[in-house]
């Protein structure tokens, strides 16, 4: 049995990693929206990480026999005004997820509930590449995205994106 702390954590944040699928798709759809399909792409899957994220998150909880509350998921409100600004807004949302993870994992360490710390050592090393892919991806725009023929170009790059469903194995 979960901790009641450490279960209601864990639970909100589910209900963040599913905001975060709406985040990556109102993003997707931006891009799509401008003609910059790669870009919607690269988002689109980005989503469907997220997604699978929170129901890694909901087979964990349910595996340990804690019930779960799926409260309502507001959608983004932010007006893109640069093709640019949904890159930042991403980064800093994947810090805000990272810093979100960090806080279970601290409160799980600080209980001694080293089954829930060893779930979540998947999504520290996740979040890593996360934020990484989000700070690569902005280099990349910062580089070429002022430019036509290499905006074009990184974006034909952004469109091979394909999904690949986590391989996290939940006990």
């Amino acid at each position: 049995m979960l901790n009641e702390k450490v279960s209601g954590l864990l639970n909100e944040q589910i209900n963040k990693e599913f905001y975060s699928a709406y985040l990556y798709l109102d993003i997707s759809n931006y891009y799509y929206n401008e003609g910059l399909d790669g870009f919607g792409n690269w988002f689109r899957v980005q989503a469907q990480e997220e997604r699978d994220h929170a129901m890694l998150f909901l087979q964990y909880m349910q595996n340990n026999g804690v019930k779960i509350t799926l409260n309502q998921i507001q959608g983004p409100d932010i007006e893109y005004t640069s093709h640019k600004l949904p890159l930042d807004e991403a980064l800093k949302h994947e810090q805000y997820i990272t810093a979100s993870i960090n806080d279970i994992y601290e409160e799980a360490l600080k209980i001694r509930d080293y089954r829930t710390t060893q779930f979540l050592d998947w999504f520290v090393k996740e979040q890593g590449e996360e934020e990484k892919n989000s700070e690569d991806l902005i280099k990349k725009y910062e580089l070429f995205g002022t430019d036509a023929k290499s905006l074009y170009m990184l974006n034909s790059e952004l469109a091979t994106r394909v999904y690949a469903a986590p391989s996290l194995i939940l006990d």
